[in-house]
């Protein structure tokens, strides 16, 4: 591998000036993400990673290092218990693995032996480990002599497969969906329901868009309770990551649309032929037309005819198991220095 390049990137200056090289498409955290097998590539991305940067806790320093196409991605942070961590960015539901391709371990060798730590090592955070995946096997091979490994939460993702296109995916579903959505098909057709398809591609048009979808979230029930999108810094941080998605065009939403009126939104984003769902939500006076059923068929629909391989629905909830039929488990482990 050639010599690391390494990022150490603290609160000063302009937040996006700060990983300007990295915040893009094509970027080389972007391309490590696509390059290896991930229970959720979505969220390895930088729309994911440093929008929850941005808006969760934006005044940690940023640990990236890049060499020979792969990345290690952390950030520092002192816990009152732990001491000094290093995170992955997106700490929280820790979807997003922090390290992306083959040499990734390596980077992270370099960065644990930074002389800035001085004698000690810090305490290491690393999630979006697939259980069974060789990087997990290899995290524990290459630092069990150093650090005692605890696992900490694992989280059950669940993804449907679009091969085959729209008919082949509702070839995978039950005779009672598939019964059921040609009934309220049917019913939404003679309501006068529509769709509008949105794929934002500047920020002014992503602002707009997402003026609608929160007009939408604050007519529906999470809006009315005050626990939805609506609120901070939920508002916040899918208004960064959609703005993200805009550069590249990526971003994918559906309004479903009565009288001119928006009546539900469904919203999610691509990393590569895989769509990542992220919100969906309707107005109150809708709930029993269905909706949230109606934009997910149109989704799927739109995604195949675009040609994308793979729908992830994040983590499972009982819903999601009428629309997916694969199953895959994540892990994060905290890794402690071993005492000397």
């Amino acid at each position: 591998m050639s010599n690391p390049e390494q990022h150490v990137l603290g609160d000063a200056g302009p937040v996006r000036d700060r990983y300007a090289g990295f915040d893009h498409a094509a970027s080389v955290w972007n391309r490590a993400a696509a390059a290896d097998a991930q229970g959720d590539p979505f969220c390895c991305r930088t729309e994911w990673q440093l929008s929850f940067h941005e808006t969760f806790s934006p005044r940690r320093v940023l640990r990236l290092l890049e060499a020979g196409g792969s990345v290690a991605a952390f950030a520092e942070r002192f816990d009152p218990q732990l001491g000094l961590l290093l995170e992955p960015v997106e700490s929280s539901w820790l979807f997003g693995c922090p390290l992306l391709g083959e040499g990734a371990l390596d980077l992270l060798d370099e960065l644990l032996g930074d002389r800035r730590y001085g004698a000690g090592s810090p305490r290491l955070l690393i999630g979006g480990l697939l259980r069974d995946h060789d990087l997990r096997r290899r995290v524990e091979i290459a630092l069990s002599s150093r650090y005692t490994i605890r696992g900490l939460e694992s989280t059950v993702l669940c993804t449907a497969s679009l091969a085959g296109g729209f008919d082949g995916y509702l070839s995978r579903r039950s005779g009672k969906l598939r019964r059921s959505l040609r009934r309220i098909t049917r019913h939404a057709q003679d309501s006068g329901l529509g769709y509008q398809r949105c794929a934002p591609r500047s920020a002014a048009a992503a602002a707009a868009i997402y003026a609608r979808m929160l007009a939408v979230e604050r007519a529906s029930w999470k809006g009315l309770g005050r626990c939805g999108m609506a609120e901070s810094p939920s508002r916040e941080f899918y208004a960064t990551m959609l703005r993200r998605l805009a550069d590249s065009g990526t971003g994918r939403v559906i309004f479903a649309r009565c009288d001119e009126r928006d009546v539900g939104f469904i919203f999610g984003g691509l990393a590569g032929r895989t769509y990542r769902g992220q919100q969906f939500s309707y107005v109150e006076d809708f709930r029993l037309s269905s909706i949230g059923s109606l934009l997910q068929a149109e989704q799927i629909r739109w995604l195949c005819e675009e040609g994308v391989e793979r729908y992830d629905m994040g983590p499972m909830m009982d819903y999601k198991r009428h629309w997916t039929e694969d199953r895959s488990r994540i892990e994060a482990l905290l890794l402690e220095p071993c005492a000397r």
